[in-house]
């Protein structure tokens, strides 16, 4: 069985009040999971979508055995590219940017990269504001997450 996780992070000011949201679509059900950050930024909102709903997937998982499989959907390319390409030469280099700084978020992307072990995910890049419908309902449960 497949399972459809669609997140998104927002900011209102870079930093400032953030909100993050995912979809989770299973064959049974469909989860909507939201919450907010008085002062964050973009990138840590859209970093903790993915988290949250790694960790809500994963509490799924022991209910639904038969879940073995994600396709997971963002239009963050900071964290499919993060995951996919950079975390690994990251690590490598003492979580140091190519051009030797600190990469930011680290904690996050550490447990980011614990989440994703052993799992089978695909990532996609889908472009934001672009008629996605699980995309833009991301988007707009992130906004409405944002605390005032």
């Amino acid at each position: 069985m497949e399972t459809k996780i669609y997140t998104d992070g927002s900011c209102t000011g870079n930093p400032g009040p953030g909100g993050w949201a995912a979809i989770i679509l299973t064959d049974s059900d469909k989860k909507e999971l939201s919450g907010g950050e008085k002062l964050t930024t973009n990138n840590r909102m859209e970093l903790t979508a993915t988290i949250k709903a790694l960790e809500y997937y994963d509490t799924t998982k022991e209910k639904q055995p038969s879940l073995k499989y994600i396709e997971m959907y963002t239009d963050s390319t900071y964290v499919k590219d993060g995951i996919t390409i950079w975390i690994n030469k990251w690590e490598q280099n003492n979580w140091k940017t190519s051009e030797k700084k600190n990469v930011k978020n680290v904690d996050l992307w550490k447990k980011l990269k614990d989440l994703v072990k052993k799992k089978q995910i695909e990532w996609h890049w889908v472009k934001g504001h672009s008629n996605n419908t699980m995309n833009d309902l991301a988007d707009k449960l992130a906004k409405q997450a944002t605390p005032k």
